[in-house]
């Protein structure tokens, strides 16, 4: 399995998007160098209000390119950086992976799958509607997650636009993702 990265985007302060960059910087065990999201405990307000001191399994998001070709079909204008993603992937099924498939950015970057990103309404307020487009419920009832992936950062380094992304599976058997 493996795709590439079309886009990277990092925010030092607490707002719904994140600006493109040419490129970010991944830090082991914190997350993106910079990011108002990186540290050991979680950084998102809701759950800093909870417990500070959980472990920050969000370090960081990430989105398949592919969701804002589906947006767009459904007349929604998303791009890279909107949602708050660290890091857009194009041709890698992120939400079929399982918990701890390890994802190589480039040539030194290694993020473990922790989860599915749980969308909020945060989004509505972004794109009325917008919601309802990631946040699903399959035939059966159960709720489908769109919004991209979280994970832990467990090798640091650069990671560029255009930087390859491979999949090393977990031993054992697989853990479907659910939210973190």
């Amino acid at each position: 399995m493996s795709g590439t990265v079309t886009t990277v985007s990092s925010n030092g302060e607490y707002s719904f998007t994140k600006p493109n960059r040419d490129a970010i910087r991944l830090l082991e065990g914190l997350g993106v160098e910079g990011d108002v999201h990186a540290g050991v405990t979680v950084k998102h307000r809701s759950r800093v209000a909870k417990d500070p001191t959980v472990p920050n399994l969000r370090q960081v998001h990430l989105i398949h390119a592919e969701l804002f070709d589906d947006l767009a079909a459904a007349g929604f204008t998303v791009a890279p950086g909107d949602l708050g993603e660290n890091v857009t992937t194009r041709g890698l099924d992120l939400l079929g992976l399982p918990v701890g498939a390890l994802l190589h950015l480039g040539a030194e970057a290694v993020v473990e799958v922790t989860g599915l990103r749980n969308p909020c309404a945060q989004i509505d307020n972004f794109q009325h509607g917008l919601l309802k487009q990631v946040l699903k419920r399959d035939e059966s009832g159960a709720v489908v997650r769109l919004a991209g992936i979280m994970g832990v950062v467990r090798a640091g380094g650069p990671v560029r636009p255009g930087d390859s992304v491979t999949v090393t599976l977990p031993d054992g058997p697989h853990r479907p993702l659910d939210r973190v």
